[in-house]
């Protein structure tokens, strides 16, 4: 059988350049300088494919993106006819039809408070678009402050890589470092409960860390602009899902000492939670809500900030006034993205998609059962299809793994061996497929994940 050819190149060839030319993302280059490369060709339904021709289920959804499944037909199609029309124009004085079609339809489908939508490319600049409107709000709104510039984030929080959204970050191993570049918020706690820092069980504790977060705002309640919050789930932090009506508590807090409240969506929207936004679990209406990710269905780069009119109205002045948000991107608004999205929530409509996910997520949360069992598994967490497995090499004790063992990444090896692609937070084994999954792939996705976490864990206990 003939070597397949990608422009021009061997599969040898491809994993050589690789090594020779590109910087990866969160990835320890001197361990994948000596390690053999997955280099993806094609995917299809729930599956990628490598360049030597073996098969994955990929089980995050191609890092929380892919809604549809790889190659979705309608998806395809829609591209290839907005290709007919035009590629990309400028939104910066212009407009598109793609765009506004959108636009009505993300309006529409979101909660109640949002009727405004601003593009950009991708999850943290839709956070930092979300912070430089409220920032700019305040001086220039109906009731006008100078004070209100500080923001309030929580510990574990992830909203992002650019300087902006790093400063709303919890997670020392992501944000540590970057410190001296970033603006100061006030840090409120989340609620972690496995890790209760309050040494409490819920639910006799009553929420009690909300405690903590009323003290902040009402300490902080002159001079906050936002409140910043990751709705019901904090996924980089390793799928930490919050106790129920959390999330809905902190908006009340918020609205009671008069903060605008930034619900950041990116992870969690378009039917990860089981609803199309995890702000309709909780009848959370936001002032803003940042999406990205699964927008598309995983085709093409796109985010938006969606705003209340009230913020809108804030910047609505004579052009002297210079209450114009000074803010864009070169692809805001690309018509092949928006294209796409359009394709893709008419298919939550056309294929009932949201229905057809509750008894996946029946059957996801039973199959998860046997996880618990295992003897370095701490925590098991599940919100909708949003899955976080907390290893820990002594679960009683809460004793972590090291670091350096790289428990994680070891475990997610042997589920590529065995032909499933996921990817770890640390010692959090993450399970996100494509809503699209059949329930014959969920449970090898399953049993192949319990497999890969018993042998790892199993040999280094002996």
């Amino acid at each position: 059988m003939k070597e397949q050819s990608f422009y021009g190149h061997s599969p040898e060839d491809l994993e050589r350049l690789d090594k020779e030319l590109i910087w990866h993302p969160f990835t320890q280059m001197s361990d994948w300088l000596v390690e053999e490369p997955l280099i993806v060709a094609s995917g299809e339904g729930s599956y990628l494919t490598d360049v030597h021709g073996k098969r994955y289920l990929d089980g995050v959804s191609s890092l929380w993106v892919n809604v549809h499944g790889h190659r979705q037909p309608e998806i395809d199609r829609a591209i290839t006819e907005q290709l007919s029309n035009i590629s990309h124009s400028t939104f910066l004085g212009l407009s598109n039809v793609p765009a506004i079609e959108l636009a009505r339809r993300l309006v529409e489908i979101a909660p109640r408070s949002l009727s405004r939508v601003f593009y950009s490319d991708n999850g943290s600049t839709a956070v930092e678009v979300a912070l430089k409107m409220a920032f700019q709000y305040w001086p220039q709104s109906s009731a006008p402050s100078s004070q209100r510039t500080g923001f309030i984030s929580f510990a574990n929080a992830y909203h992002g890589d650019t300087v902006g959204s790093v400063s709303l970050g919890g997670i020392d191993l992501f944000h540590r470092t970057y410190k001296p570049l970033l603006f100061q918020t006030v840090r409120a706690p989340s609620a972690y409960c496995y890790r209760c820092y309050m040494g409490k069980e819920y639910p006799s504790c009553d929420m009690a860390c909300l405690g903590d977060v009323e003290e902040a705002m009402e300490k902080n309640r002159d001079r906050i602009a936002a409140v910043v919050m990751e709705p019901l789930v904090q996924g980089a932090a390793g799928m930490v899902v919050f106790p129920p009506g959390y999330t809905k508590r902190v908006w009340g807090l918020a609205k009671k000492y008069g903060m605008l409240f930034i619900a950041d969506e990116v992870a969690t929207g378009f039917g990860r939670t089981g609803a199309m936004f995890a702000c309709h679990l909780e009848a959370i209406e936001p002032d803003f809500m940042c999406v990205a990710k699964g927008i598309t269905g995983g085709y093409l780069p796109l985010a938006a900030t969606l705003a209340s009119s009230k913020v809108f109205d804030g910047f609505l002045a004579e052009y002297k006034e210079r209450k114009t948000f000074f803010h864009g991107h070169t692809y805001t608004a690309n018509p092949l993205a928006c294209a796409a999205a359009i394709a893709s929530l008419e298919l939550f409509q056309k294929d009932d998609v949201l229905e057809k996910l509750q008894g996946k997520i029946a059957g996801l949360r039973e199959g998860l059962k046997a996880f618990r069992k295992l003897r370095h598994v701490g925590d098991v967490r599940q919100l909708g299809f949003m899955v976080g497995i907390e290893l820990m090499k002594d679960p009683e004790k809460k004793k972590d793994y090291a670091y350096e063992d790289k428990t994680g990444i070891r475990v997610i090896k042997e589920a590529r061996k065995r032909g499933l692609v996921i990817r770890p937070l640390d010692n959090v084994i993450v399970l996100m497929p494509p809503l699209s999954i059949s329930q014959e792939e969920l449970d090898e996705a399953l049993e192949i994940t319990y497999e890969s976490i018993k042998v790892v864990t199993e040999e280094g206990r002996k």
